[in-house]
């Protein structure tokens, strides 16, 4: 990161490769220009003319070895642009002004996925802002249980489903608690250590600081990773699946978890670092753990194990009507409070409650007319909750989709399609997202692809397109 210089050698008599070394690492650049080195930097200079190629390689792995040439290096690039290809024809792209959006959004999923492990990163990148020259900063390249289940929606909704037969072994061979209990995030390779560091003689984006590697919220209470897990499983198994018979322990214990943690305090989903709250949202994902592994132990022909939850599961959602809603019917942040928060979005979407119910409906309603700017969503008021930071951040990406989709759930399907207009006219020129928006510039902020947003973008996107094809 910055710390140890780089140095850099010719490999090559024309000069067309160099390697530079530093900290037991290893890069090599090939190209047919000719590179020189200045210092610590190569540097090769040249000016095209229409229809000339050049090509520039740089290689960190596989053996270092670069293309041989143009035309390999040609031939590489169309071996490439096949493979993705070919991985996006295997989905289900609807035919809609659209469709474009979903390839691009599950490209970036498939992108943001470690094959060799299955792992998925919630971005590719680190210290990205939240807030233009603020502290909100955070290191994302790791695999959040919660992201990567969620993750395997979006791809499941377009018939791409191998990555969660990957995502399964991953989670059945990673390293758990002494209560069995998954760690709400790991890295690629199921590490568990994810200590936070601040890089001082690093400067972030536009002087922003920290500069942070590591996440310290691998150590926090998140209730709603049961949730997240078990939905995902029971998801792709629905549909003719089965769940391998190393996984069923796994979750078997993840729904124990849930079961015995539901009615604790934690961190809440958007990872706060003030005092633990008891979230709603975290409530309402221990009754997916509990609710979801019922039906799964049902199928497993684990009768008496099926009841003994679904009794669970109704207790908690007894608790949530009777403490998570507020005197005018919406849904709370969490228990003791009338905050707003855009988490309890997924109410409906998780088929806690059918859209119908008065109460789902109110709180879509106020989340899309009292926690907004510009029209799209904030995940909470910053000033209404303790979150451990100063500083303002921008709308969530995330929870805008969500309005779409939920919006759809509950009828309001023109005002749905609308703000899902909105958003994707906010997309990059690659059609990429980050975790926020700035409402009033436009300005994309945070880490970025962020793999979050890409979900509920897919989720959103057919929500809208289901609705227009009724109208048809």
């Amino acid at each position: 990161y910055g710390s140890i210089p780089a140095s850099w050698e010719t490999l090559s008599e024309d000069w067309s490769a160099a390697e530079a070394s530093g900290g037991g690492t290893r890069m090599r650049l090939f190209s047919d220009l000719r590179i020189g080195i200045e210092g610590n930097r190569a540097r090769a200079r040249h000016t095209l003319v229409e229809g000339e190629r050049r090509f520039v390689a740089l290689a960190w792995t596989h053996g270092l070895e670069g293309p041989a040439g143009l035309d390999d290096a040609l031939a590489r690039l169309k071996s490439t642009s096949h493979y993705w290809r070919s991985w996006l024809a295997g989905g289900r792209f609807p035919d809609h002004r659209w469709r474009g959006h979903l390839q691009r959004s599950a490209l970036t999923l498939k992108g943001l996925t470690y094959a060799p492990t299955g792992a998925t990163v919630a971005a590719a990148t680190t210290s990205l802002p939240e807030t233009p020259g603020g502290e909100r900063n955070w290191d994302y390249r790791y695999c959040w249980m919660r992201d990567a289940t969620f993750t395997l929606w979006g791809l499941h909704a377009l018939g791409l489903d191998w990555e969660a037969d990957d995502f399964m072994q991953f989670v059945a061979d990673l390293k758990r608690d002494g209560n069995g209990a998954l760690q709400i995030m790991y890295g690629l390779a199921g590490e568990r250590d994810l200590t936070e560091h601040e890089l001082g003689h690093l400067h972030g984006y536009e002087g922003a600081m920290p500069v942070r590697t590591g996440n310290g919220a691998f150590t926090q209470r998140q209730n709603d990773v049961y949730g997240a897990v078990l939905d995902s499983v029971y998801l792709h198994t629905r549909v003719g699946g089965h769940v391998p018979e190393r996984l069923w322990p796994v979750l078997r214990d993840q729904v124990q978890c849930a079961v015995s943690v539901w009615q604790q305090p934690d961190q809440g989903i958007w990872e706060g670092r003030g005092e633990p709250k008891h979230y709603v949202s975290s409530k309402l994902m221990c009754w997916v753990a509990v609710d979801r592994g019922a039906r799964l132990a049902r199928r497993q022909g684990e009768t008496e194990q099926a009841n003994e939850w679904a009794a669970v599961a109704e207790t908690i959602r007894e608790d949530i009507l009777a403490r998570g809603v507020s005197e005018r019917g919406v849904f709370r942040q969490h228990y003791g409070t009338d905050s707003l928060d855009a988490s309890t979005l997924l109410i409906p979407l998780v088929r806690f409650l059918p859209p119908s119910d008065e109460r789902v409906h109110a709180t879509i309603l106020a989340i899309a007319d009292e926690l907004t700017e510009g029209g799209f969503v904030l995940r909470y008021r910053v000033e209404e909750t303790d979150d451990g930071l100063s500083g303002e951040e921008g709308t969530f990406l995330i929870c805008s989709f969500w309005l779409v989709s939920a919006l759809c759930e509950i009828g309001q399907c023109e005002r749905a399609t609308m703000i899902c207009e909105r958003l994707l006219a906010q997309a990059s020129p690659l059609m990429l997202y980050a975790e926020e928006l700035d409402a009033h510039s436009g300005r994309q902020l945070g880490n970025y692809p962020q793999a979050f947003t890409h979900l509920a973008l897919i989720n959103a996107v057919l929500h809208v397109i289901a609705y227009e094809q009724t109208e048809d």
